[in-house]
Protein backbone atom coordinates (compact mmCIF):
# COMPACT_ATOMS: atom_id res chain seq x y z
CA UNK A 1 0.00 0.00 0.00
CA UNK A 2 1.52 3.44 -1.05
CA UNK A 3 2.12 6.19 1.61
CA UNK A 4 0.44 9.26 0.86
CA UNK A 5 2.57 12.64 0.95
CA UNK A 6 1.15 13.79 4.30
CA UNK A 7 1.59 11.13 5.98
CA UNK A 8 5.30 10.92 4.89
CA UNK A 9 5.26 14.83 5.65
CA UNK A 10 4.02 14.17 8.85
CA UNK A 11 6.40 11.95 9.86
CA UNK A 12 9.53 14.30 8.41
CA UNK A 13 7.91 17.70 10.22
CA UNK A 14 7.29 15.49 13.56
CA UNK A 15 10.98 14.45 13.18
CA UNK A 16 12.40 17.79 11.93
CA UNK A 17 10.06 20.49 13.53
CA UNK A 18 12.16 23.69 12.02
CA UNK A 19 11.91 22.02 8.79
CA UNK A 20 11.69 23.38 5.18
CA UNK A 21 9.81 20.07 3.16
CA UNK A 22 9.47 19.96 -0.07
CA UNK A 23 8.17 16.30 -1.27
CA UNK A 24 7.53 15.56 -5.19
CA UNK A 25 5.44 12.20 -6.21
CA UNK A 26 8.16 11.19 -9.26
CA UNK A 27 5.77 8.39 -10.64
CA UNK A 28 2.36 9.72 -9.44
CA UNK A 29 1.82 6.44 -7.72
CA UNK A 30 2.59 7.22 -3.99
CA UNK A 31 5.17 5.35 -3.62
CA UNK A 32 8.03 7.16 -5.53
CA UNK A 33 8.86 10.41 -4.06
CA UNK A 34 11.89 13.30 -3.77
CA UNK A 35 12.37 14.96 -1.09
CA UNK A 36 13.91 18.21 -0.49
CA UNK A 37 14.61 18.62 3.74
CA UNK A 38 16.12 21.70 4.66
CA UNK A 39 16.82 21.56 8.47
CA UNK A 40 19.66 22.30 11.71
CA UNK A 41 19.51 19.12 12.63
CA UNK A 42 21.71 18.30 9.58
CA UNK A 43 24.29 20.53 10.41
CA UNK A 44 27.95 19.25 10.75
CA UNK A 45 26.95 16.18 9.80
CA UNK A 46 27.77 14.10 6.42
CA UNK A 47 25.44 13.54 4.06
CA UNK A 48 25.18 9.71 4.95
CA UNK A 49 24.52 10.80 8.42
CA UNK A 50 21.98 13.17 7.33
CA UNK A 51 19.89 10.10 5.39
CA UNK A 52 19.98 8.05 8.24
CA UNK A 53 18.18 10.55 10.19
CA UNK A 54 15.74 10.73 7.44
CA UNK A 55 15.09 7.07 7.66
CA UNK A 56 14.89 6.64 10.94
CA UNK A 57 12.06 9.52 11.26
CA UNK A 58 9.99 7.08 8.68
CA UNK A 59 9.97 4.54 11.97
CA UNK A 60 10.82 1.65 9.01
CA UNK A 61 8.27 2.33 6.35
CA UNK A 62 11.18 2.72 3.61
CA UNK A 63 10.96 -0.31 1.63
CA UNK A 64 7.67 -1.13 2.88
CA UNK A 65 4.56 1.45 2.46
CA UNK A 66 7.38 3.61 0.75
CA UNK A 67 9.36 1.71 -2.05
CA UNK A 68 11.53 5.42 -2.92
CA UNK A 69 12.54 8.00 -1.88
CA UNK A 70 15.15 10.48 -3.57
CA UNK A 71 16.86 12.79 -0.79
CA UNK A 72 18.18 15.76 -0.89
CA UNK A 73 19.25 16.67 2.87
CA UNK A 74 21.24 19.97 4.13
CA UNK A 75 21.34 22.69 7.26
CA UNK A 76 20.06 26.59 6.67
CA UNK A 77 23.09 28.47 5.31
CA UNK A 78 24.74 30.31 8.31
CA UNK A 79 24.40 34.15 8.65
CA UNK A 80 27.16 35.81 10.16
Amino acid sequence: MPMPVETLHAYLIQAFPDAEIAIDDLAGDGDHYRARIVSTAFAGLPRVKQHQLVYAALKGHMGGALHALALETSAPPTTG
